[in-house]
């Protein structure tokens, strides 16, 4: 980089740290969860005989068990026991949690002396987890992984000998050190306890005027202006939510610290990918999002994402939440934000991809669509808050989700509406 370019980046920093007005609004208040020890997260499943138990370190907790900084060199040590009350050897599978883990050796090498490497070596082989376990044993010892802060999602995928038998136990994890958005909200008071509305089986048509009456689109904090087009609704409880989107691959948004604020700026110098950037926030019934994912690409300016709103309604008992995706290609300058990500315009396209994306990763128990967002046709687009254009056939993408995997074979369809009858 020449001395002119180098004074430009330097001038330009200020204004790059308001980039996040495009991408974020004031830091909120946030409950993180607490550091504590490791062992004091630890989950526990258990079926056919099986008991696995699950806990995955902080990047402080790490660097104090193994003397090493290994978040920082992009792995994650993940604890399990094993526990095998079966009368037949199983085996555990390391590939389910992680098909690109490390070794012990590996992890042991790494930034190591030479004169200490056979001490530090055998000192990480002993943390190692044994693979089979015989009948009345049990095994506990770590596995390192690559990197996933927030919350940290893997398969513990057990073999038996005997019959063949296959389990799997499925593990969302939430590890301290990012300030996640969600984990501050409180869903079970978000409206008083009057103001609920639960639909039983009977109010199917009620059900799809109710959502098809949402506001057709965000608005700013003041609610005096229309945005992106709220184009989705998503049905499950906050827990279906959660792991429907990380098994999917998504990752969860910080809120806005001066650490996340900093993260942002460097990924937009360099580039780089920042899996878990703030996004800005938009209003839908007075407050700006409950929860928001991303899936990030190559780098910062190109991801799709998506944020979502808990409604007063729900359906035999289960939250309906109202949402908007949309996908970034690229990033702009603008008079009110500096910079500000540019989405593409065709927000069905986005629309659709979550779809396929759901349904590839067996989150979804039905789908549907409905009206409410109205057409907009590509040759008379409207603007989003920051002036980007998007149309759209007017149709919301209504989606069942569900917390445990459902084959594509069990996914059914709601005939409620049917965009495809537009473009015949």
């Amino acid at each position: 980089m020449n001395i002119q370019a180098l004074r430009i980046h330097i001038a330009c920093l200020p204004a790059l740290v308001l980039l996040l007005g495009a991408c974020a609004s004031t830091p909120a208040p946030v409950s993180p969860i607490p550091e504590g020890d490791f062992r004091q997260r630890v989950q526990t499943q258990e079926k056919n005989g099986i008991r696995v138990s699950a806990g995955v370190p902080s990047a402080s907790e790490s660097e104090e068990l193994f003397g090493k900084p290994l978040y920082k060199q992009g792995i994650q040590p993940v604890w399990l026991k094993i526990e095998n009350d079966r009368d037949q050897p199983i085996t555990f599978l390391p590939v389910g949690v992680d098909p690109a883990y490390f070794t012990p050796h590996e992890v042991a090498s790494l930034q190591q002396a030479e004169s200490t490497s056979n001490l530090v070596r055998d000192f990480f082989v002993e943390q190692r987890l044994i693979l089979n376990i015989d009948p009345g044993e049990e095994h506990s010892g770590f596995l390192f992984t690559k990197l996933d802060e927030g919350t940290k999602a893997f398969n513990v995928d057990i073999a038996g000998a005997a019959n063949q038998q296959f389990d799997t136990f499925t593990f969302f994890i939430q590890v301290p050190g990012l300030n996640i958005d969600h984990y501050s909200i409180d869903f079970k008071n978000l409206y008083p306890a009057d103001q609920w509305v639960d639909l039983d089986d009977t109010a199917k048509d009620d059900l799809m005027a109710l959502i098809e009456g949402f506001e057709c689109c965000v608005t700013d904090k003041g609610g005096n202006n229309y945005g992106d087009p709220l184009n989705l609704v998503l049905i499950g409880h906050p827990l279906d939510i959660y792991t429907t989107f990380i098994r999917a691959g998504w990752d969860e948004t910080e809120t806005i610290t001066r650490a996340s604020t900093w993260k942002t700026v460097r990924s937009f110098l360099s580039g780089g990918e920042y899996r878990y950037s703030p996004i800005s926030s938009l209003y839908v019934f007075g407050r700006p999002q409950d929860v928001a994912f991303q899936k990030a690409r190559d780098n910062i300016h190109e991801r799709n994402h998506l944020r979502l709103w808990m409604s007063r309604l729900s359906y035999q008992g289960i939250p309906i939440w109202i949402g908007q995706i949309s996908r970034d290609i690229g990033v702009r300058f603008t008079k009110k934000t500096i910079t500000t990500h540019k989405i593409d315009p065709n927000v069905d396209e986005t629309r659709e991809y979550l779809l396929e994306d759901l349904v590839y990763a067996q989150t979804l128990k039905k789908m549907g669509y409905v009206g409410g967002v109205g057409f907009v046709p590509m040759d008379q687009p409207k603007g989003n808050l920051t002036g980007d254009p998007w149309f759209s056939d007017g149709y919301r993408l209504v989606l069942w989700v569900s917390s445990r995997p459902t084959p594509f074979s069990a996914l059914s369809p709601i005939g409620w509406r049917n965009p495809h009858e537009a473009e015949d």
